[in-house]
């Protein structure tokens, strides 16, 4: 799996080049540049042109850049394809290219040919896609999920809850095939963009059930999400214990050390090295 934080992936509309601009100077961890929800049908053939343009000319740092171009069961989606494999070959940064509504593996298959230049991210948003998510996780191309809970409440015919609970199942079986094939995976999107409460429950809610990190409809959700799913100074403190502790357990010859009044195993030496590297990862997008 990356060791790229995506603690913060933020939707900007492809169409609006002030937002596009902006973006360059935005704490996000990655960009979805979206071609498909975010404007009309009349804008989508400029948006196009548009991004095919910034991504090649303007600079967004570390950022993850991330095009989520339309399906190809409409008649935009191969066109977003061909422009982006083409800015791709005149020097633009392209990192993945996200497809809307994954239902099974085999959707990957014509965009992997459209764009073999880059990776492929997937949008777990339909009933179908939760069912075949190990499927899909598995394929050679993918490097990353993300979870498009709106399309998905919408299928289900299903309330909104703080809890999520209509969301669970959907939830957990994409967290399962993500990490059972080493992929990213990011939580969906909290609408209701002014209020900082819930958006903190359901970041921690997200990082606690294991997402790397939760997608964004409005720049003040940043900061937010990048504290929420960063490693705390407590369990940075607590990790760098748990591995002195347990060198000096096996420096004395035992397999398990002690801390806090709890058993530290090699297993719980993996977790914290992990927590320390993405620390470290997290600090070096700001350099």
């Amino acid at each position: 799996m990356s060791a790229r934080p995506y603690r913060s992936v933020l939707y900007i509309p492809g169409s609006k080049e002030r937002a596009l601009e902006k973006a360059m100077s935005l704490a996000a961890d990655a960009i979805i540049f979206d071609l498909e929800d975010a404007m009309s049908p009349e804008e989508k053939p400029a948006a196009r042109e548009l991004l095919a343009r910034v991504l090649a000319d303007w600079d967004f740092g570390n950022r993850a850049r991330i095009v989520r171009i339309n399906g190809f069961d409409t008649e935009w989606g191969r066109e977003d394809a061909r422009a982006m494999d083409a800015a791709i070959a005149r020097g633009a940064k392209v990192d993945a290219i996200l497809i809307p509504k994954v239902n099974r593996a085999a959707d990957l298959d014509a965009v992997a040919e459209a764009v073999p230049g880059v990776d492929l991210w997937a949008m777990m948003e339909t009933s179908l896609g939760m069912l075949n998510a190990a499927e899909i996780a598995a394929h050679p191309r993918l490097k990353g999920m993300v979870m498009g809970t709106n399309d998905l409440a919408k299928e289900l015919n299903s309330r909104f809850r703080p809890d999520r609970l209509a969301m669970q199942a959907g939830l957990g079986l994409c967290l399962l095939a993500a990490r059972a094939h080493g992929k990213v995976i990011v939580d969906g999107v909290y609408n209701a963009f002014k209020d900082d409460e819930g958006l903190r429950a359901e970041c921690e809610q997200g990082r606690d059930m294991g997402f790397d990190g939760k997608t964004l409809i409005h720049p003040a959700q940043l900061e937010i999400a990048n504290q929420a799913f960063a490693p705390s100074p407590e369990e940075l403190d607590l990790a760098r214990r748990q591995i002195a502790a347990f060198s000096a357990a096996k420096a004395a010859g035992q397999g398990v050390a002690v801390v806090d009044g709890k058993i530290v195993e090699n297993l719980h030496i993996v977790t914290a090295t992990a927590t320390l590297a993405k620390a470290d990862a997290i600090a070096a997008m700001a350099e």
